[in-house]
C-alpha cells in the first residue's frame, strides 16, 4: 500500500526503513520538500530512492497516513492538510506533545483524541508511542517479548495498522488493543514514566510487558 509519513526526524526515518523494507510505498511528507541539505541527509540515511514532498502531497493516494509530527504542530498541520484529503483514511498517530518546561500539552484530552474529534471522517489509531523510534522496527532488539499498545474506535483501521505493526517485526501476540481512542490518553501519559525509566537505566531501547495472572486468579 502507500504510506504517507507526515515528519522526517527519527520515527517518520525508522518506519520508512521498515515499510519500505517491507514493499510499501511510502513517501515523506515535510514542510521543507526542496531543502537541499535535508534530502542530501534523508538520501545518506534511507537511500537515495526515498522520496519527500510536501505534506499535502505526502497524503494524495495514500491509504495510511503516519503522524509522526511534534505533537504540539500535528493538529495546525493536519489542519493546512484538510478534513476532506483525510477523509477515510487510516491516520497512525505515533506523537507525543510536550510543552517547552516538559510538561505534556494534552494532560487531559490525548492528542490522538484531539485528531479524532477535530477529523471526524479520519480512522484515527494511535500506537508505538511508548517505544523509542530505534525500536520501533527492531523488536527482536530486546532480551524477550514486549507490549505495543493500539487505541482506537475503528476495529478494521486497527486491523490494518496491527499488520503494519507485524511487518515491523511485532507479532501477533505482542499487540494489545486497549479499546476507544479515549484509551489514547493512557498511551500518551506513559510518556513521562518512559522518560523516568530511561534516566534510571541509562537507555531509551527497552520495552515493557504486560503480564496477565496465572490462569483462574
Amino acid at each position: 500500500m502507500k504510506i504517507g509519513i507526515l515528519g522526517t526526524g527519527n520515527v517518520g526515518r525508522a518506519l520508512t526503513v521498515g515499510w519500505a523494507g517491507a514493499g510499501h510505498d511510502v513517501v515523506l511528507g515535510s514542510r521543507r520538500p526542496d531543502d537541499t541539505d535535508l534530502r542530501a541527509e534523508l538520501a545518506a540515511a534511507l537511500g537515495e530512492g526515498v522520496r519527500v514532498v510536501d505534506p499535502s502531497s505526502a497524503v494524495v493516494g495514500a491509504e495510511v497516513v503516519v503522524n509522526a509530527t511534534p505533537g504540539t504542530a500535528s493538529v495546525p498541520l493536519l489542519a493546512e492538510i484538510g478534513a476532506s484529503a483525510l477523509a477515510g483514511k487510516v491516520l497512525l498517530d505515533v506523537s507525543v506533545g510536550f510543552t517547552e518546561d516538559g510538561a505534556l500539552s494534552h494532560p487531559g484530552e490525548s492528542l490522538g483524541e484531539e485528531i479524532q474529534r477535530t477529523f471526524p471522517d479520519t480512522r484515527v489509531v494511535k500506537t508505538l508511542c511508548t517505544v523509542d523510534a530505534r525500536l520501533m522496527g527492531a523488536p527482536d532488539s530486546l532480551e524477550g517479548p514486549s507490549t505495543i499498545f493500539l487505541s482506537g474506535d475503528d476495529a478494521q483501521a486497527k486491523r490494518t495498522v496491527g499488520g503494519l505493526l507485524n511487518e515491523l517485526g511485532w507479532p501477533t501476540e505482542s499487540l494489545l488493543d486497549l479499546g476507544g481512542i479515549t484509551t489514547a490518553r493512557g498511551q500518551e501519559h506513559y510518556s513521562l514514566l518512559f522518560l523516568g525509566i530511561a534516566g534510571a537505566i541509562g537507555s531509551y531501547g527497552f520495552g515493557i510487558r504486560v503480564v496477565p495472572p496465572t490462569r483462574g486468579q
